[in-house]
């Protein structure tokens, strides 16, 4: 009797728990007060080429895509909040080399940001000081085919990174 009674309160214990899941926007970071969200291009204290321009535009992108909030690119003070992002490191690593010509044959693209979100008058809403990034890609051999690949990891970390960030600023998983 007692072993049941403990094995349906395990149970119940259980159900009433859950499974850590739940709905869409059911633990948001941003008040409920926020419906304009500015997002100014993003700093770039590297001396990578275009990587801030290709960040933001992928964080706009992806807060369009997944919110109902009215994103403004560009700074806006009447805008409810304001979420202003910084890379503060690019790293190209050479991984694999060729053996016949002796030259790299393979790169590692490492990608570090911050995120700060702020309300109107100024206070941290949210933030995350270190996002890390990395998106491996294979040089072109054939010099007459040459593609520069390194932007085009750049565009697929962006979108992994806008991802990854809306996600924790929407959903707080």
């Amino acid at each position: 009797m007692c072993s049941r009674f403990s094995a349906l309160l395990f149970a119940s214990l259980l159900l009433l728990s859950g499974c850590g899941y739940h709905t869409v926007n059911s633990a948001v970071h941003l008040p409920g007060t926020v419906h304009t969200l500015a997002i100014p291009a993003f700093k770039n204290n590297t001396q990578s080429y275009q990587t801030q321009a290709i960040f933001t535009e992928a964080v706009i992108r992806e807060f369009t895509s997944r919110s109902s909030y009215r994103i403004v690119s560009g700074e806006d003070p009447s805008a409810d909040a304001t979420l202003r992002g910084t890379i503060t490191s690019f790293q190209i690593t050479p991984l694999t080399y060729d053996n016949t010509t002796g030259q790299t044959s393979s790169y590692l693209v490492t990608i570090a940001t911050k995120l700060e979100l702020v309300d109107r008058q100024g206070k941290t809403i949210w933030q995350n000081p270190s996002y890390l990034f990395r998106q491996q890609y294979e040089q072109t051999q054939d010099l007459a085919s040459f593609i520069q690949e390194d932007s085009a990891a750049t565009r697929r970390l962006a979108r992994e990174f806008a991802a990854a960030a809306v996600a924790d600023i929407l959903e707080s998983f």
